[in-house]
This record gives C-alpha cells, structure tokens and sequence, in this order.
C-alpha cells in the first residue's frame, strides 16, 4: 500500500486505497492550508462548503489538529474536483472564474454553491465532464 505524504496536487481519482487510508487519518490542518492558499477562497466560503464553523476552522488551525474523517472526505472530494477543474480550463484562475460564475447548465446557479454536498460536488464533477469533452449544452 503506498503510504507516500499525500499533496493535494498529486491526488488521483486512482488512489482509492490512499483516499480511504487519509480519510480515515485525516488531513492535518497544513495540507488544508496549503490547498486554501492555491484555491484562495474566502473563510467563510470554507466554511459553507465544509458544513463547519469558521471557529471550529480557526481551532484547527491553533490546535494543529486532523480534520475529523467526514470533513476530510468532503474535503478530499473538493480537491479532487479543483484538481479536475484546472485540468479542463487549463489555469487555477480560469477555474476559478467559472465555478464562481452563474452556469445555466447548473439551474443558474455557481457551481460554488453547489458544493456543500455530495449531489451537488457530483453535478459539478460531470459538468466539468461535460466541458472536457466539448458537449455544453
């Protein structure tokens, strides 16, 4: 099994056993940090998404401590869908343009908002799809 540090930039949809070993260990508040500060959203975005407080987020931080297995999961789905998300439009910035612009696709809303849950991290994920291979509407 590989036991490798994991980095968010590195993470594939293909390391099934290394998500499930890290989502049960739990990402420690640097990596966390380190995928923040490439996707710079603002806290209280993070903590929308994460379904935590932005207290809870700052005792993290403080105690130096692992995100819990159910955020770390939530958290691994995000950064397996930022990571598809640069791949299809080629820059973080682009990225990040689209998932905070209104999508008709997504019913009119960003795809933003759409990922404080698994359905909608899902219906962002084939969107993206969707885009890759060229089919928009």
């Amino acid at each position: 099994m590989n036991t490798e540090k994991l980095t968010f930039k590195s993470l594939e949809n293909n390391d099934i056993f290394k998500l499930i070993n890290v989502t049960r260990k739990g990402i420690d508040y640097k990596t966390f940090n380190e995928f923040t500060v490439s996707y710079p959203l603002n806290i209280s975005t993070w903590s929308k998404i994460l379904n935590m407080s932005e207290r809870t987020i700052q005792r993290y931080k403080r105690e130096k401590k692992r995100l819990d297995s159910i955020h770390t999961e939530k958290l691994l789905l995000i950064m397996l869908l930022f990571n598809k998300g640069v791949s299809v439009f080629g820059s973080t910035s682009n990225f990040l343009t689209w998932i905070n612009s209104k999508s008709i696709p997504l019913g009119g809303v960003k795809p933003i908002d759409l990922l404080d849950n698994s359905f909608g991290i899902n219906m962002v994920k084939d969107e993206l799809i969707k885009i890759e291979h060229g089919v928009l509407a």
